[in-house]
């Protein structure tokens, strides 16, 4: 589905037109036209790519092995994938779109490259969907390999008749027009709670959401790669009916803590220890 496109050229108004009423221009028409503020639009230069090597180590990666170490380049939670059991890697394209506007995820369609990942900090909006059914069309055509929206998409069936991943805070039936407020591109953003600079290298999958430093993505995907093979080994042990407890170091921490609790129990009483 489409979402509307609002201009107004050359429209005087005596006043401002508060929010939801008028003739849809209410955001683009302030007084006079001569009085209108001038959107701030923010257009950084484009990142350098995430080498094909390197994107290939992530795709092999799991997002929940790199967690096992790393605390921090993980978007939260609550930023699910539209469609599940899919993994992907590739450079971040970063993108700060205010409210119920699209003007800038618009601008942004001839500006992406293959292999590229676009990341839309929506500045604390949940209520407007910036992506749908065009705009997947539009990026995919462009090359883009997924997108990750701090907010709500629309056009769910049509989005997973694409096949292209997407990662968002859920669905929402109102979409944002073309109102012209502005927004950032290429600069640093926030995505659920991670910093995210314009070419990290992203890793997503139906766990979750990583951004990386380019010059950390490399050395991560080697220690999760040589992890994963790890963890084949230790499940092919308990599948043979290994301890998880006394794999995990589990039984040995448990029960020197019983022995310490109990020592002190002792010393407390007057008993020997």
């Amino acid at each position: 589905m489409w979402e509307m496109f609002h201009f107004s050229p050359g429209i005087e108004r005596d006043g401002p037109i508060p929010i939801g009423q008028g003739d849809g221009n209410a955001l683009r028409i302030v007084g006079k036209q001569e009085d209108a503020m001038i959107p701030n639009y923010d257009i950084g230069p484009e990142p350098e790519a995430i080498s094909p090597e390197i994107l290939g180590l992530l795709t092999r990666c799991e997002t929940a092995t790199i967690g096992h170490w790393r605390l921090w380049g993980f978007c939260a939670p609550a930023i699910r994938p539209i469609l599940p059991r899919k993994r992907v890697a590739g450079t971040a394209v970063t993108l700060a779109l205010p409210g119920p506007c699209s003007t800038l995820l618009h601008y942004a369609m001839d500006r992406i490259r293959p292999g590229d990942i676009l990341l839309i900090d929506r500045l604390g909006d949940r209520r407007h969907a910036c992506w749908g059914g065009g705009v997947t069309c539009a990026f995919k055509a462009a090359g883009g390999v997924a997108a990750v929206i701090d907010g709500a998409c629309t056009d769910e069936a049509e989005i997973a008749q694409s096949d292209l991943p997407v990662w968002c805070r859920g669905v929402s039936a109102v979409t944002t027009r073309q109102y012209g407020l502005g927004g950032r591109l290429n600069r640093p953003i926030s995505v659920g709670g991670a910093v995210v600079q314009p070419g990290d290298a992203v890793l997503c999958d139906s766990s979750g959401v990583l951004v990386l430093p380019p010059d950390e993505a490399e050395s991560e995907a080697r220690r999760a790669l040589a992890f994963q093979e790890q963890g084949k080994a230790v499940e092919a042990g308990l599948a043979r009916g290994d301890s998880l407890p006394e794999l995990s170091g589990a039984t040995a921490r448990v029960e020197e803590a019983l022995r310490a609790a109990a020592r002190e129990k002792a010393a407390l009483s007057g008993g020997p220890r």
